[in-house]
């Protein structure tokens, strides 16, 4: 493939002409997964720059903020606005003045912060930052129901269906329908996306479960928490320490999940057989 001037695009998916091994000198057409750099920026001060799948700008604004623990509530986002350029794109959040001033608390004792997600944290307690309350939820959960959703889960998956290259979280009934998706090249922020459109659309029954298409790390147990779901489900496997974490808030944690099979890492009372 040709190099390509690097010139942000808004489309979540790029199109580009390559050669194959298998079939020498016929170019072919190729899709890829857009990512893109998202600035975060509060009521006009950057905090951090994201690389992320051009798309759900207001949902990944929002859902950020939440997970991240810059505002308490949606109430607290007044508004955001993307701006976009050539180098990528600015979601500028306007948020309340008291949400504000702590934000700048918190950055007065960074020294830095990178894709790792821990660099410029001061203290542990930084690291592992979780509810107050635990899960309060006595739903069950019928194996057959989440079978269901796992077997439809593929086919609400545009992007990666087409590009093979991005993570989804969806939220689902629990009868197994697919209420609502949302796709990136970040798994975090494929959740944040998720999370922000939830509670937007205040489309969340206390019933439902979220689905996954990666890994289960500790931070997407914490980021699922806010939500005060019960159960979440995940197509790979969990972290131990993402089980210890479901444990302790009294979630529900499926892991290497197929169509017809799961394995129950923590609150197995709540899968019902």
């Amino acid at each position: 493939m040709k190099s390509q001037t690097l010139i942000q695009s808004d489309k979540s998916i790029f199109e580009v002409k390559i050669s194959k091994s298998s079939l020498p000198k016929q170019p072919v057409q190729e899709y890829l997964a857009e990512e893109t750099p998202v600035a975060m920026v509060f009521n006009g001060i950057s905090h951090v720059v994201m690389m992320a799948s051009p798309a759900d700008f207001n949902d990944f604004a929002h859902g950020f903020a939440i997970t991240e623990k810059i505002v308490s509530s949606i109430d607290d986002i007044y508004s955001v606005n993307v701006v976009k350029s050539n180098n990528g794109v600015e979601l500028e959040i306007n948020i309340s003045t008291e949400c504000f001033e702590k934000l700048k608390e918190v950055r007065r004792n960074l020294t830095g912060r990178t894709g790792c997600g821990l660099c410029g944290a001061e203290s542990l307690n930084q690291v592992i930052n979780l509810p107050e309350n635990k899960i309060n939820n006595s739903h069950t959960f019928s194996a057959e129901k989440i079978s269901k959703a796992m077997e439809i889960f593929a086919s609400k998956q545009e992007i990666q269906s087409t590009t093979g290259a991005t993570h989804a979280c969806a939220l689902c009934s629990a009868e197994g329908e697919i209420k609502l998706i949302r796709e990136d090249v970040g798994r975090h922020n494929a959740l944040d996306k998720l999370i922000g459109a939830i509670l937007l659309g205040k489309k969340l029954s206390a019933d439902d479960f979220i689905l996954i298409s990666s890994r289960a790390s500790y931070e997407m147990i914490q980021k699922f928490a806010y939500l005060d779901l019960p159960l979440l489900v995940a197509i790979s496997a969990p972290t131990a320490l993402a089980v210890r974490l479901a444990e302790n808030l009294e979630i529900t944690l499926l892991g290497f999940a197929r169509s017809k099979k799961f394995n129950i890492y923590s609150h197995e009372h709540r899968i019902t057989r």
